[in-house]
């Protein structure tokens, strides 16, 4: 069985629906620690014919909760952001079918940010035909005391997984000699250069899967979604 573990993202870009889609299982953290300055509630979109942050604004807290500690704020507006979305994509060739559903995500009433964000993972994942099962990181029968490379190898022996795949920046943080002694073939996923049509401008990489779906249909995404080696 071949496994993947990553955190919550939302909307991210397309290479973290290629791990999904690639994978036997797909295990997703809420059990770690929020960062302010990560990615786990923004991303970027096209605006303009640039790059452009949004967010998922968090209540205040502690720096040491888990994500599944952290609550979407209050003061979250999900209509301006949806009028910004709107605004920069209204002439997109997919718009009429995609920005329905991105708003149903965006009007998701969950305040707990793991739940909302992995919903959104859900739903998306639904919507580009990614079948891959879905599991919460603490539902793992394992040691969720260990960090880094140990706390990814005992949920693979938890799972019983042979081979463990990873985003191609974490070749510096894993080896693959201390996985294959645990019995686990650590590979790399590399996605290829992904470019398409935006505006006419000059490409935008590396955007929310939003912008991916707004100039993409859904066979062409699923074909993009194979655009990956593994080493």
């Amino acid at each position: 069985m071949t496994l993947g573990i990553m955190q919550p993202y939302f909307m991210p870009y397309i290479g973290y629906w290629q791990l999904l889609a690639a994978v036997d299982v797909f295990v997703v953290y809420d059990n770690i620690q929020y960062t302010k300055k990560g990615w786990i509630n923004r991303n970027r979109f096209l605006q303009n014919g640039s790059d452009s942050v949004f967010t998922i604004p968090v209540q205040k807290g502690s720096d040491y909760l888990d994500v599944v500690q952290r609550s979407v704020s209050g003061e979250f507006d999900a209509e301006k952001l949806l009028d910004r979305l709107e605004a920069s994509y209204r002439k997109a060739p997919c718009f009429r079918s995609v920005f329905p559903f991105v708003a149903s995500i965006l009007r998701d009433e969950e305040r707990n940010l793991f739940a909302y964000i992995d919903r959104s993972i859900r739903k998306t994942a639904r919507f580009l035909n990614i079948s891959t099962p879905i599991i919460v990181s603490s539902t793992v029968n394992c040691d969720h005391t260990l960090r880094g490379e140990r706390r990814v190898i005992a949920i693979c022996e938890a799972l019983g997984a042979t081979r463990y795949v990873n985003p191609i920046g974490g070749q510096e943080l894993y080896s693959q000699s201390t996985f294959a002694a645990h019995g686990v073939d650590l590979k790399f996923i590399k996605p290829r250069p992904i470019t398409y049509p935006q505006f006419g401008g000059a490409f935008v990489s590396n955007l929310s899967i939003i912008d991916v779906m707004m100039f993409n249909p859904q066979e062409m995404i699923c074909a993009m979604l194979r655009e990956y080696d593994f080493v």
